[in-house]
């Protein structure tokens, strides 16, 4: 006849959701393993997800970083460049000076 639905209660929805937030398993893999179906776990994730407990696994997240690291790498080169041509005009300078006194 009828399947019988599971209930589950809070604690274990928002330990559910912070167990799929913190791995790097799909969604489909995580509702094997527990046996849930995953539109269920897509509902409890709407429901209780916390984005300070996000990992970095995901691929947006990933290519955020990355885009941010190169921009960061970038201008320290450039700053690093700028550094290198100011103390070759000191160095021109000060024999300038030399020269000249």
């Amino acid at each position: 006849m009828g399947e019988q639905r599971q209930h589950y209660n809070e604690e274990f929805k928002k330990q559910t959701v912070k167990y799929i937030q913190e791995q790097t398993k799909t969604m489909s893999d995580v509702a094997q393993e527990l046996n849930i179906p995953k539109s269920t776990l897509h509902q409890w994730l709407a429901k209780y997800r916390q984005f300070d407990q996000e990992t970095v696994h995901q691929p947006e997240k990933i290519r955020d970083l990355e885009q941010t690291l190169k921009a960061t790498e970038a201008e320290q080169r450039r700053k690093d460049r700028e550094i290198e041509d100011l103390k070759e005009e000191l160095a021109i300078l000060e024999k300038a000076l030399h020269i000249f006194s």
